[in-house]
């Protein structure tokens, strides 16, 4: 797997480099077939110590993020984040893949080396809304989500008239989610 390891707001060491491969390599063994690249950004914000990473499948991702007190930390945890999702979701994208596609599988069969009791829960659907979207701007979809406190807003955006999503940050500010 070819990494590509950036920082913001830090200096990305050869060692914290190094340090990132090693624990990233651990994943190869999930996959069939390798993976081509994969994104880490690494930062400090406020005294936290970020590690995102993002590894792009064939017609899926893995993403995973954590924010800790010591970088190498962070860069442990969010292995752990990955590894688990990978766990958790191989049999369900593997069954998706071969009825789908026709690809073989996107991740390997457990070996004897390597047993993982797979978690095959349902997505269980508990509720389901239907409302009218009104034409509105941005703001005013920013202002409607913080008065009805929820961390996500969709709305009819007046200027695009496609369906669009505001959602809150993690750093306080807004997103702004658009059709392509």
């Amino acid at each position: 797997m070819k990494y590509n390891v950036r920082g913001q707001h830090i200096q990305v060491t050869d060692a914290m480099r190094d340090y990132v491969e090693k624990k990233l390599s651990r994943l190869d063994r999930y996959f069939e077939e390798p993976i081509s690249e994969s994104t880490v950004t690494m930062s400090v914000t406020k005294g936290k110590h970020a590690v995102e990473v993002t590894i792009p499948l064939t017609h899926a991702f893995l993403r995973a993020e954590e924010k800790s007190d010591d970088m190498y930390a962070s860069i442990d945890v969010v292995v752990d984040k990955l590894e688990r999702q990978i766990r958790k979701h191989k049999t369900r994208i593997n069954r998706k893949f071969r009825q789908d596609s026709g690809i073989k599988t996107l991740f390997k069969d457990e070996t004897s080396a390597v047993k993982v009791q797979e978690e095959e829960d349902d997505y269980e659907l508990v509720r389901t809304k239907r409302f009218l979207l009104k034409p509105m701007d941005v703001e005013e979809a920013i202002l409607q989500m913080n008065m009805v406190g929820h961390s996500f807003f969709m709305f009819s955006n007046a200027d695009t008239k496609e369906v669009n999503v505001v959602y809150k940050r993690d750093d306080g500010k807004y997103g702004l989610l658009e059709q392509s």
